[in-house]
């Protein structure tokens, strides 16, 4: 990017750099997020070197640049460089962290419903190779956190009480599905309060709120860069304090810089170190610096997303502020054209702010209840069987996408469907009334029970 960059008012206005159909409403932000023209830019030179040159570029040049994009997500993030590495994304951290640990028959790992479903599938599938015990505390939202708190406290003990150490705890930063905040901060306090290591699933983490990891102090954080940091996919950090490192001694996959445990067979050594030049950064490091043949260019271009979001946008604290205010006031008037209401901690009085708001995912209850009962819901459309209600919600889902030319989560949660929307610095608050609009006529066409047609 040149010096031509301006600051540019949020909204419409913003809209110039992006990428989007012009014809397409994207407030789904969160799910795959999208980058600046200029930072795409950037990272097809990247590629071009790498494609002009390639055995220079990969074994002389990719790990400058790779460490100048670590410095630069270090100190947003407030940490050393030297605890943050690169993956391809938050699901690809997490497995790395949980795999890593080795779990023995005697340990047990605590999370929390709702889960992001392929981390829960990587639960799954570490326990049928492993001796790993997960745990679940169960709830559904809206909750307390003093609520929450206890369920959580009341799984690890009874988890003891089985004879199981717990070992690790995993949770969110912000929730996917529903789409809220989670109380991280605490739940980081309450781990160690326990001597539980915790692992923090921040996928929608950085770029949405401020992240202090020497101040939060978690033991394992990995956050996607590619959903609200504005680099292209896949591109997450990974954060791992020293005091843990030593835990990581193999990527996913295994590649060159594995780390072999002091009884394991010789292996042959790294085609790309050098002999004549030692590596000067510590075994952890090196470990995800090369990892197979990758486009690591996502990667090394982030600090071309950062000077966009310095030069452009106005840094950190502006995007933060602006893409929470317009989701949480677009959630509100979708509300408000639906009759029903914004999801958040239960008893809060007038004025009183939601801990559960404080990002820019917020979640709308559609008015389309679940039950087999089929009665019972104030303010109801339609009430629907469970089997008519996932037909319901991928219909809306297709219709948003082939009728309306945008795309919305839809999902069941409790006894009521729900949307999930995406704050962001394109958007202004009637682009969400559009769309409440739009919504307000499928739940109607739902309630006419068109999905079945």
């Amino acid at each position: 990017m040149g010096s031509t960059n301006q600051l540019t008012p949020f909204g419409k206005p913003m809209l110039k750099h992006w990428l989007f159909d012009p014809t397409y409403k994207n407030l789904n932000h969160g799910s795959f997020g999208a980058h600046p023209a200029q930072v795409k830019e950037v990272q097809r030179d990247f590629m071009d070197m790498a494609d002009k040159q390639p055995d220079p570029y990969i074994r002389r040049y990719h790990a400058e640049h790779l460490d100048n994009a670590r410095e630069a997500v270090a100190k947003v993030l407030n940490a050393p460089r030297d605890e943050c590495v690169f993956v391809k994304n938050a699901t690809t951290g997490v497995a790395t962290v949980l795999y890593n640990l080795a779990f023995q028959p005697d340990e047990a790992l605590v999370y929390f419903e709702p889960v992001y479903g392929a981390v829960e599938k990587g639960l799954v599938s570490l326990k049928e190779h492993c001796a790993f015990q997960p745990r679940k505390v169960s709830f559904q939202y809206p909750i307390t956190e003093d609520e929450l708190e206890r369920r959580f406290r009341e799984v690890v003990r009874k988890t003891r009480e089985e004879g199981l150490k717990v070992r690790a705890a995993i949770f969110d930063c912000i929730v996917s599905n529903p789409g809220v905040r989670f109380p991280f901060e605490r739940f980081t306090a309450v781990c160690r309060e326990e001597g539980i290591l915790s692992v923090i699933d921040a996928a929608h983490g950085i770029g949405h709120v401020h992240l202090d990891l020497e101040k939060l102090q978690p033991d394992f954080l990995t956050s996607n860069c590619h959903k609200w940091l504005y680099t292209p996919r896949g591109c997450a950090v990974l954060y791992v304090p020293k005091r843990n490192q030593h835990t990581m001694r193999t990527t996913l996959p295994t590649s060159w810089g594995f780390i072999p445990a002091p009884d394991s067979p010789e292996t042959i050594a790294s085609v790309l170190q050098d002999p004549n030049n030692p590596a000067a950064k510590s075994a952890f490091e090196q470990l995800f610096e090369f990892v197979a043949t990758s486009d690591d260019s996502a990667y090394i271009c982030l600090p071309a997303a950062l000077k966009f979001r310095a030069e452009v946008c106005g840094g950190e604290d502006a995007i933060i502020a602006y893409c929470q205010k317009v989701a949480n006031e677009g959630a509100d008037a979708i509300a408000d054209i639906l009759g029903t209401d914004v999801l958040q901690e239960p008893g809060l009085k007038a004025g009183q702010e939601s801990a559960m708001r404080k990002c820019a995912l917020t979640t709308v209850r559609l008015p389309i209840a679940v039950s087999d009962a089929g009665e019972g819901f104030e303010g109801a459309l339609a009430v629907l069987s469970e089997d008519e209600a996932r037909s319901a919600f991928s219909w809306i889902q297709g219709k948003l996408m082939d009728e309306y030319c945008t795309f919305l989560p839809v999902f069941r949660h409790g006894s009521w469907l729900w949307t999930r929307l995406s704050g962001q610095v394109y958007l202004e608050t009637g682009d969400f009334e559009d769309v409440g609009r739009s919504l307000k006529q499928l739940c109607e066409r739902v309630a006419k029970k068109e999905f079945k047609a």
